[in-house]
């Protein structure tokens, strides 16, 4: 193995290592934070993270072939499908009635505000 492969191995496991914590860390905010929006939150913005970065490792452990275009092509729908599934999700929950901490009654109707003043 020269040099060159070490890097790149190196840089593929670093990746793959950093989109699993962003994924770890998402499941934990899931598990730990204490209402539905902080834990929609969490969970979304870290899949997407990880996402990428699992994804990214794993092209580069497969090299330029056949492999490396499907997994950009799973990514792609994933980073597609990922914030649309989250903003259903956020939807439906406010449809149902589920407002987040601190929405006032007056600002959910769409009524102007008084602009904090």
């Amino acid at each position: 193995m020269n040099l060159a492969e070490t890097l790149v191995t190196a840089a593929s496991w670093l990746l793959i290592l950093s989109g699993s914590f962003f994924m770890l860390v998402g499941a934990f905010g899931t598990w730990r934070l204490p209402d539905f929006w902080s834990r929609l939150h969490a969970a979304s913005i870290t899949d997407s993270a990880g996402v990428i970065l699992l994804l990214a490792g794993m092209c580069l452990q497969a090299g330029w072939s056949l492999i490396s275009v499907k997994l950009i092509i799973i990514g792609v729908f994933l980073f597609i499908t990922g914030p649309t599934a989250t903003h259903a999700v956020a939807n439906a929950a406010l449809v149902s009635g589920l407002r987040p901490a601190g929405d006032d009654d007056e600002a959910a109707d769409g009524s102007p505000g008084d602009g904090g003043s």
